[in-house]
C-alpha cells in the first residue's frame, strides 16, 4: 500500500493539483494539511469523480486536514477521529481513520511562530496531547502511521544551512525533542530506513528563489509503528509538484508499506 502525505497550502488553490499528483502517483492513501477551507467546500464530489473517498477537518482560512483513499481500499467508517480526544482545541489539526487495518493520522503540528512566543507554548503542549494519545493508538493499533506536516526539521542534516537556523523555530532543541519522543513510542522515521540524497527536503520557502537554491528544511514526515516499518519497503521525496505553476511550498512524502 502506498501512502502519502502533503501539505497544499490551500486545497481550493491546489485541487487541481492534488487531481494530477494521485493520477500520476497512484497513491492509495493521501494524508492532507493545510487545507483552508471549511467542511461545506471541500471538493468531495469531484475527488469521488478521481476514484477516492475522502474523510477532513475543515477550517476556514486557516488549518484543516484530510484523508484520501483510493476506491477499493477498506475503510473503517467508524474509526474515524476528528482531533485529539480529550485536548480543547478549536483549530482543525487531526483526523485519524483505520485503513486497510492500518491506523492512519493525518497532522498538521502547529507552527510554534517563535522560541518563547505564546504560540510555541501552545505547540508544546499540542505536542505533549498528541504523544500521549498515541501511547493507547498503538497499543490498539499495532499498524499506525502518523503522517503530516510536522514543522520540525530533526536533524542538522534536514536543514539547509544548520548555522542559519540554528535555535530557531522548528529547528530548536525542545522541537527536536518532542520528534524524538514521538520516535521513543516504537515509531521509525520511514524516510531514514533508506539511503537518501543529501540535502533532500520537502518545504522551500516562496521568497529568495529558496526551491531554485535548495534552501530548504525536511518537515514532512511519515513516522511508522514498528510492524509497519518492518514492511516498509520505499520513502520518497515527490519535488516535481513543487515545479508546477502556483505550488505549494511543500512536496508530497510517500512511503510503500506492506
Amino acid at each position: 500500500m502506498k501512502i502519502a502525505t502533503w501539505n497544499v497550502n490551500s486545497l481550493k488553490v491546489r485541487q487541481q493539483h492534488v487531481l494530477d499528483w494521485l493520477q500520476l502517483s497512484q497513491a492509495d492513501v493521501l494524508c492532507l494539511q493545510e487545507l483552508k477551507l471549511t467542511d461545506d467546500k471541500f471538493p468531495r464530489t469531484d475527488f469521488e469523480a478521481a476514484g477516492y473517498k475522502s474523510w477532513f477537518a475543515g477550517q476556514k482560512t486557516y488549518n484543516g486536514v484530510g484523508i484520501l483513499v483510493r476506491d477499493g481500499v477498506s475503510v473503517d467508517e467508524g474509526s474515524v477521529v476528528r482531533n485529539i480526544p480529550g485536548f480543547d482545541d478549536p483549530q482543525q489539526r487531526v483526523i485519524a481513520a483505520t485503513i486497510n487495518g492500518v491506523r492512519i493520522v493525518s497532522a498538521y503540528f502547529p507552527n510554534g511562530q517563535a522560541v518563547g512566543s505564546e504560540k510555541f507554548a501552545y505547540k508544546m503542549r499540542w505536542l505533549d496531547a498528541l504523544h500521549d494519545w498515541l501511547i493507547d493508538e498503538i497499543k490498539a493499533h499495532p499498524k499506525l502511521a502518523l503522517l503530516g506536516d510536522y514543522n520540525i526539521a530533526p536533524e542538522d542534516r534536514d536543514v539547509h544551512d544548520p548555522k542559519a537556523w540554528e535555535g530557531q523555530n522548528l529547528v530548536s532543541p525542545e522541537e527536536r525533542a518532542q520528534f524524538v519522543r514521538l520516535v521513543g513510542l516504537g515509531l521509525t522515521d520511514s524516510f531514514r530506513q533508506f539511503e537518501q540524497p543529501e540535502k533532500l527536503f520537502t518545504w522551500w520557502d516562496y521568497r529568495m528563489l529558496a526551491f531554485r537554491r535548495n534552501a530548504g528544511l525536511r518537515i514532512d514526515h511519515i513516522l511508522l509503528s514498528a510492524e509497519l516499518a518492518a514492511t516498509c519497503s520505499a520513502c520518497e521525496v515527490d519535488k516535481v509538484p513543487r515545479k508546477w505553476e502556483q505550488p505549494s511550498d511543500h512536496a508530497p512524502v510517500i512511503a510503500t508499506i506492506g
